[in-house]
């Protein structure tokens, strides 16, 4: 089903590509069903290493959550290397965090070599909404340099964090200057191109009813047909509904807007510097200046499989928090999406059925994730299965109270948080 509002990134990039339905029943050695990151770079690198790969997708690609999203990089996992460290040792926790930076070159390097320009701006800001929590990020900073060996955040007091962000709403933060942003939908179309360069077969408005695995075989059965292979990857993440219990179970789709205002002007003080923001929100705010000068705003989350009237009227008043001159700001265009969430935010890879990889939940870190977990997929096909496990192992448990109950208990918890994170 395709996702509600048309996105600035769309409307940016003109006509997308199109690649025909499925049309009758195929053989591959390997059947991917999803076409947004994990889905097309895992059949990208399948396919450059020689294999028979076939990818089907409900919808066009970019419809989902991969070409609609927040487009920010981020360093490392999506919780804080010291709290991984904590969990997990000092061992896990570094190479986990060395994964996750290997991920981030992954991507700058597969773009730049498969002539993909998805506007990568640099820099990124991470800030405090209370004045309680900035100590944190002092100690952030500290640690990623000494015990992770990352050297390019540094701490920022109330008056840069001002100066930087154009505002005085946040309390401190820190500055990255490792990273940086981009426009996801010119990344998820430049890696649907690379892979049929590559000789993947896809296929879009193909959706999978269902996913059977007997006899060394797995069987992905389509609206418009059957196809047989070896190995499968489920890539689906937010938008598998019920195509396989166990991935169902474990990822949970949240409804995420954002909103793109109209451009500020090369005078304007908002984000001088162009760089994204996220803000210690449990619901996380994530906002960014563009190429062309415009506002990109997020943050506005909905714990249900609904879509919230007047996304565009939610976000301004979101901006207008952080930015009073901007009240009346004219929004251009305003859209949402669904995000694959786990219970403990960390991403779910698992072997769910005989020759079935599902891989998902990156819990909003995925632009940089997905990707790389795509290519760890094929890495695995190829025979090195041990730079994957180290997701694969990661604790994950599955939401409480099944498929009748599970989103209601979300819905309750995490409007919870976002209780508590207005106090």
């Amino acid at each position: 089903m395709r996702s509600p509002g048309l996105s600035w990134y769309e409307a940016s990039i003109g006509e997308r590509p199109h690649y025909p339905p499925l049309d009758g029943d195929r053989q591959a050695d390997v059947v991917i069903v999803g076409g947004g990151y994990t889905g097309l770079s895992a059949a990208a690198h399948l396919a450059k290493a020689g294999a028979d790969v076939a990818l089907v997708e409900a919808d066009r690609f970019g419809d989902g959550a991969s070409g609609r999203n927040g487009g920010q990089l981020g360093t490392g996992q999506r919780a804080w290397a010291e709290d991984l460290e904590a969990e997990l040792g000092l061992t896990r926790a570094r190479a986990l965090f060395d994964l996750a930076e290997e991920a981030k070159k992954h991507l700058l390097d597969f773009a730049s070599a498969n002539g993909i320009e998805m506007d990568y701006l640099p820099g990124q800001l991470s800030v405090a909404h209370k004045k309680r929590t900035v100590d944190r990020y002092w100690r952030h900073a500290w640690v990623m340099a000494e015990r992770f060996g990352y050297p390019h955040l540094s701490f920022m007091d109330r008056q840069e964090t001002a100066e930087r962000l154009g505002s005085n709403r946040y309390f401190g933060g820190i500055r990255d200057l490792g990273t940086g942003h981009i426009h996801p939908m010119k990344l998820l179309v430049g890696t649907a191109g690379a892979a049929a360069r590559s000789g993947v077969h896809l296929f879009e408005e193909t959706r999978a009813t269902a996913i059977e695995s007997a006899g060394g075989k797995v069987r992905v059965t389509t609206e418009r047909g059957t196809i047989v292979a070896g190995k499968a990857l489920i890539a689906t993440n937010a938008y598998g509904g019920t195509l396989e219990p166990v991935s169902a179970a474990h990822i949970m789709p949240i409804g995420s807007f954002i909103g793109a205002t109209e451009p500020l002007g090369s005078d304007s003080p908002v984000l001088p510097g162009y760089e994204a923001v996220d803000d210690s929100r449990f619901v996380v705010r994530y906002f960014r200046r563009v190429a062309d000068g415009r506002l990109l705003f997020g943050g506005r989350e909905v714990y249900s499989a609904g879509t919230p009237a007047g996304i565009a009227d939610g976000i301004r008043r979101q901006i207008a928090e952080v930015y009073p001159r901007l009240k009346n700001i004219g929004i251009t265009h305003a859209w949402g999406g669904f995000v694959g969430i786990t219970l403990p935010r960390k991403p779910f890879v698992r072997e769910v059925m005989p020759n079935v990889i599902s891989a998902g939940g990156y819990s909003g870190h995925g632009v940089m994730l997905s990707n790389f977990v795509g290519k760890l997929y094929a890495e695995t096909l190829a025979g090195n299965r041990d730079r994957l496990k180290l997701i694969e192992d990661l604790n994950i448990a599955a939401f409480p109270g099944g498929r009748l109950l599970r989103a209601p208990f979300l819905f309750l918890a995490l409007n919870w948080y976002a209780l508590r994170d207005r106090i």
